[in-house]
């Protein structure tokens, strides 16, 4: 079972596929994802913090996606969508997460939940958006 923030990134793949499927919103999915199994042993708070970040930011995520991606955002595959949210999303808000972490995590994501070679395409666009969203220091 995954653990710790890997955990809480997982479940918030899940979380906000749902969210794209069934239009749930951010208290309804931590109150349905907070009482799994699969909720012991992940770090809670960050999940919490990612799903309440996320979903009223889509509209904008998107616009980030849109600039950086090769296709109009209702073509992408959920997965792919919702792994890019959180990797933008903490690529934009989590300075603390190095930026490394969060292209590794999306790309793991995208393996093992995506299409075929989904993950090449999540790591083109946070590749792509790393500089727009973490500029270089003094730069």
């Amino acid at each position: 079972m995954a653990r710790g923030r890997h955990g809480a990134r997982r479940l918030v793949l899940q979380a906000m596929y749902q969210h794209q499927l069934a239009g749930h919103g951010a208290a309804e999915l931590i109150a349905q994802f907070s009482v799994t199994k699969e909720f012991r042993g992940i770090d809670a708070a960050y999940f919490n913090t990612l799903v309440e970040e996320i979903i009223p930011a889509g509209p904008a995520l998107d616009e980030l996606i849109a600039a950086a991606a090769d296709r109009p955002v209702n073509q992408l595959d959920p997965v792919e969508r919702a792994v890019l949210w959180i990797g933008l999303t903490e690529l934009r808000d989590h300075p603390d997460v190095p930026e490394r972490v969060v292209i590794d995590e999306a790309i793991e994501l995208a393996k093992e939940f995506g299409a075929q070679d989904g993950f090449r395409y999540v790591n083109a666009v946070l590749d792509g958006m790393v500089r727009r969203l973490r500029p270089p220091a003094g730069g």
